[in-house]
């Protein structure tokens, strides 16, 4: 089944059960005039600059490079018709043509009706197909049959419901302009060692720059060198990690880690324990070593076994546990040589048991305490939604 959709493209015949939009219509009402500035001035590079902006060098290289010639106005009419009687507005209808010129000499019946026949049939609605068509208007020069529905039923397989495959679309639209591409690197991954429920995270992660990869196989192997396992979720987030950023923006971070006195040593360390490390921002990394070090005093190298703090919340989460952890270890209610990451960690219940309502007489100050600095959190977070009205 899988090699199937790997391997062999899909016939589609555009037979909608669905009925689209009631047409209805419009008068013409974008800016028309012709030129007589240059008998060499085609009549459609007239058109692209007096009704959608283009400058005359950019109207005529765009027409020369796409083909796109007429004599009259009537082809581009009929499409910009087409598309106001299926939603769009004018606005968007004008940004789609500057960014896909050739839509303006299309056959909307042929080019364009049957991709929306077809997302109408998975249960997309009319106003989302125009959120998506307008957001990605390049989507309607690919082959619904080479292109787009292949890589639907690529997708559906591992996502297994029309539901989330359209919600991965969406979410990753410049994805199913390149489907050749996403089945190459599927089958790359596949013959890796990923799992099939690997792949579904990395699609559900909206994971376009590893399925866009033209190198994908490399990418894996490096992961895989650094002793990540396939069949692990942590592969996904180290694959996702290293694909996002260039060498650069990669370096940049770990030399903030270091900057607070990692070696590469106890980076990689770090990374192989919570790859998620490195999707946090220097900002972020930033603030939460100020913290850790210089007002809590703690040991920088401790976050090397607990990397996972770094995406948690400041407030909400890294504060105010730290700050029970502190009076814990003030009124020596916890070893000087315990772990001072674990409780930052872990679920709230399993924190709220072990750190304070086990402390039967100081309990009511520890909770006292730690819901001090939550409504703390919470009344920064309301004000900042205030301000933001």
């Amino acid at each position: 089944m899988l090699n199937t959709l790997l391997c062999k493209c899909i016939t589609f015949a555009a037979t909608s059960r669905y009925p689209l939009f009631h047409h209805y219509p419009l008068p013409f009402s974008l800016r028309f005039y012709t030129t007589t500035t240059s008998n060499s001035r085609s009549f459609a590079v007239s058109y692209l600059i007096h009704n959608f902006g283009f400058s005359p060098e950019s109207a005529s290289k765009v027409s020369e490079n796409h083909k796109i010639y007429f004599r009259t106005p009537e082809k581009p009419e009929s499409v910009i018709r087409f598309f106001r009687d299926h939603g769009f507005s004018d606005s968007q209808i004008n940004n789609m043509v500057r960014r896909v010129p050739r839509l303006i000499s299309c056959n909307p019946c042929k080019r364009v009706l049957p991709k929306f026949e077809f997302l109408l049939s998975k249960g997309v609605s009319s106003s989302e197909i125009v959120d998506l068509i307008s957001k990605y208007p390049l989507m309607l020069t690919r082959s619904l049959k080479n292109f787009i529905v292949p890589t639907y039923e690529l997708v559906y397989r591992f996502l297994q419901s029309d539901k989330n495959t359209v919600a991965c679309m969406f979410a990753n639209s410049s994805v199913f302009g390149s489907g050749y591409l996403v089945a190459h690197n599927v089958s790359v991954m596949l013959k890796n060692g990923l799992s099939e429920s690997n792949i579904a995270r990395l699609l559900r992660y909206r994971s376009k720059a590893v399925f866009r990869a033209t190198d994908i196989l490399k990418v894996v192997r490096e992961v895989k060198d650094l002793g990540f396992d396939p069949s692990k979720v942590a592969f996904v987030m180290a694959l996702l990690a290293i694909k996002r950023y260039d060498q650069n923006l990669w370096k940049e971070k770990v030399d903030v880690f270091k900057k607070w006195g990692w070696s590469d040593e106890t980076f990689l360390e770090a990374f192989r324990r919570h790859p998620h490390c490195m999707l946090t921002s220097t900002d972020k990394i930033n603030i939460v070593m100020n913290f850790w070090v210089n007002q809590m005093g703690w040991d920088a190298l401790a976050l090397v076994k607990g990397p996972k703090i770094f995406g948690l919340s400041m407030e909400k989460t890294i504060i105010p546990r730290a700050s029970i952890v502190q009076l814990l270890l003030e009124k020596g209610l916890r070893k000087r040589s315990a772990s001072i990451t674990c409780p930052i960690m872990i679920p709230e219940k399993r924190f709220l048991n072990r750190f304070i309502k086990c402390f039967k007489e100081e309990s009511s100050d520890l909770l006292k305490l730690y819901a001090e600095k939550l409504n703390l959190a919470y009344s920064r977070e309301k004000s900042g939604m205030l301000c933001t009205k």
